[in-house]
């Protein structure tokens, strides 16, 4: 039985792939988890329409993420942390101070973008990646410097 998947299936193929499975298999597992639909002329152009749109969509969204990237070119954050004697940070940098620090610069991004190649826990300049969209992502430099004790 032919169907389209409605959903990504490991080893069977990813939205909108027509593939044939046993008639079971469609009918008792497939279709009613919602994993497919029969691979009728109808719903054949119903899952293609969806397609067309989601293509659109991430069009755009990896245009912004290409703006955005050429305004975080070379963007030093400089961001204060208290620091113990040995100069280690009590804590460590976490993805809201970065979001905070480029607030402050008028850049807005989503903590979630933010990927530590590892955790930062003393001074020091850091480089740090920032996953803007699943094929454009950004290097910028973290500046940790001890906050001034009053």
């Amino acid at each position: 039985m032919k169907v389209i998947l409605t959903k990504d299936l490991e080893g069977y193929g990813f939205f909108g792939d027509i593939i044939e499975v046993k008639r079971g298999f469609a009918n008792n597992y497939l279709i009613p988890r919602g994993y497919a639909l029969p691979a009728t002329e109808g719903n054949v152009k119903h899952v293609q329409e969806i397609l067309r749109q989601r293509r659109r969509k991430l069009e755009r969204e990896k245009k912004k993420a290409q703006e955005l990237a050429k305004k975080l070119e070379g963007v030093v954050v400089e961001i204060k942390k208290p620091v113990g004697d040995a100069g280690k940070l009590f804590g460590s940098v976490t993805a809201t101070d970065v979001v905070n620090a480029l607030k402050e610069q008028g850049i807005e991004v989503d903590r979630k973008t933010i990927v530590f190649p590892h955790p930062i826990k003393e001074i020091g300049v850091y480089p740090i990646t920032l996953r803007l969209h699943r094929e454009v992502s950004v290097e910028i430099k973290i500046d940790v410097k001890p906050e001034e004790k009053e």
